[in-house]
């Protein structure tokens, strides 16, 4: 079983977000821990890593992409990952709307050994369409990375903890805006976290039009309540469209004490079976189609 989705939420994601919150008061970051019922990660990115790797030995989880959830994290996660004889996959977030982003995406991609890269339209005000967002796909071009690009509804809750502004604009959540992107760079594997969520019809189209676009299945996945469907429903209709090669398995796993998430891939595994799929496309789903997207 290989995990296409986590985040490592080491020490400087935490520091990062205490220097974007207006809420000025030492204490801040273990305050918010408390009030999120969280156990701060060790400030040494090895000793958090351990903790992760001795999660996934538990749990039977082969491989995990980790996420740099902010651009100051990448670094611990570049060592969490190097030091994990190869069972943590590391990706960091980039902003294309800043002016370093094609400098940082490629230092992350290249010196630091990450293997993909992690992009929020909706928070960070972009279309795929747009030249900064194909500048960085160039990047992912050159070293055959593929590139997460968060759709639909987001909720980001130690934001919300920290009293960070909800700039969010739904109006840059659309999947059918990757359309663009996805047929200029054909080499380029896009992927689509949460079944595209809030806009799950628009990611099923997308997936139809694009054959270089994947999605995958992290998180609870509480956006179906929306739309009155099942997780079965769900994964029925994107098997209808992806197949089993083209949906990644993932647990949306962050924050410790809960650690990784065995509820998520019961609930999947549940419904994967009610769906339909078949041994061989339930192989693929749960780590076949990342052992093949990234190779060890």
């Amino acid at each position: 079983m290989q995990d296409a989705h986590t985040h490592f939420f080491g020490r400087p994601f935490f520091d990062a977000l205490a220097g974007l919150s207006p809420r000025d008061e030492e204490g801040l970051v273990e305050e918010v821990a408390r009030e999120a019922g969280l156990e701060l990660p060790d400030p040494d990115a090895n000793v958090h890593a351990a903790r992760w790797l001795a999660e996934m030995g538990a749990h039977g989880v082969e491989r995990m992409v980790t996420f740099a959830s902010a651009p100051p994290e990448a670094p611990a996660v570049a060592q969490a990952a190097a030091g994990s004889g190869g069972r943590l996959i590391g990706y960091t977030v980039v902003d294309p709307t800043a002016e370093t982003a094609v400098g940082f995406a490629t230092r992350a991609l290249g010196e630091m050994g990450l293997r993909g890269l992690l992009t929020f339209p909706v928070m960070q005000h972009f279309r795929p369409a747009d030249e900064p967002f194909a500048a960085i796909c160039e990047v992912a071009r050159e070293h055959d990375a593929p590139v997460i690009v968060h759709c639909g509804k987001l909720v980001v809750k130690l934001r919300d903890l920290m009293g960070i502004e909800r700039n969010y604009d739904l109006a840059y959540g659309n999947p059918l805006a990757i359309v663009p992107a996805a047929e200029r760079f054909p080499e380029v594997t896009f992927i689509v976290p949460h079944f595209g969520g809030s806009c799950f019809e628009q990611a099923l189209e997308l997936g139809a039009r694009c054959r270089n676009v994947m999605v995958d299945t992290s998180s609870s996945n509480s956006w179906m309540a929306d739309f009155d469907l099942g997780l079965d429903d769900v994964f029925h209709r994107a098997l209808a469209v992806f197949g089993p090669e083209r949906i990644l398995f993932g647990t949306d796993s962050c924050t410790f004490p809960r650690g990784w998430r065995t509820e998520v891939r019961d609930t999947q595994s549940e419904a994967l079976e009610a769906a339909g799929a078949n041994e061989d496309g339930t192989g693929l789903i749960m780590g076949g189609n990342l052992a093949r997207l990234l190779p060890a």
